[in-house]
C-alpha cells in the first residue's frame, strides 16, 4: 500500500530550485523538493454583515433603488457611500428612479465558474438619473450582443427568484 490510498492525489513531482543561480554549491533545500499535490475541496459557510450598506440591499429587495447624497456639498453618489469622499460629511439616503444611461461596458465570454452566470457577461457602467457618479453592474435581457450601444438608456430590473447574494437582487436591462 502507498500513495494509491490518497483519493485526491493529483501528482507527485520534484520541484526545481527557483533560485539555482544563488546556490552554486548545490540546492540547500534539495531534500524538500519532492512535492505531493492534492485537490482539496473546501466547503464552508461565511457570515458577513453588510454594515452601513445594508439599507441599499434591504430596499433592493423592496424594488427601490437607493443611493446616498451629501447634505453638505450636494453630491449624489451612484454607488452609495456612508461618507462623502469629496467633503468627508456623513451622507443621507436618497431614492433614485432606477433609470440611467450606459456610458461604458465590457463583454466577457469567460468568467470564473464560481460566478454561475451566463456568458457573454456584460458589465455596464451606468450614469444613474439623479446621480453624479457611475454605478457598475450586469446588463441582461439585451437580446443580440449587437443591440448593446454606448449611451443606451437602461433601467434597474429587480430579481423575481431567490438569489444567493443581495447584489443579485438587481441588474440593468435596456429601457
Amino acid at each position: 500500500m502507498g500513495t494509491e490510498l490518497i483519493s485526491n492525489l493529483l501528482e507527485i513531482y520534484t520541484a526545481e530550485d527557483p533560485m539555482a543561480f544563488a546556490h552554486p554549491d548545490g540546492d540547500p533545500w534539495a531534500d524538500f523538493r519532492e512535492v505531493m499535490r492534492v485537490e482539496w475541496k473546501v466547503d464552508f459557510t461565511y457570515k458577513h454583515v453588510l454594515g452601513k450598506y445594508s439599507k441599499f440591499f434591504i430596499e433592493l429587495a423592496n424594488h427601490k433603488f437607493l443611493t446616498t447624497e451629501c447634505p453638505n456639498c450636494g453630491k449624489v453618489w451612484g454607488i452609495p457611500r456612508p461618507l462623502c469622499s469629496d467633503c468627508m460629511t456623513i451622507t443621507k439616503w436618497k431614492e433614485l428612479p432606477g433609470t440611467g444611461t450606459m456610458v461604458s461596458y465590457s463583454i466577457s465570454n469567460f468568467v470564473p465558474a464560481f460566478m454561475k452566470v451566463e456568458t457573454p457577461y456584460v458589465l455596464a457602467m451606468v450614469k444613474m438619473d439623479g446621480a453624479d457618479t457611475l454605478f457598475t453592474h450586469q446588463l441582461r435581457n439585451y437580446g443580440d450582443i449587437e443591440n448593446i450601444k454606448m449611451n443606451m438608456p437602461v433601467k434597474v430590473a429587480y430579481a423575481t427568484e431567490p438569489v444567493v447574494h443581495p447584489m443579485l437582487l438587481m441588474h440593468f436591462e435596456p429601457a
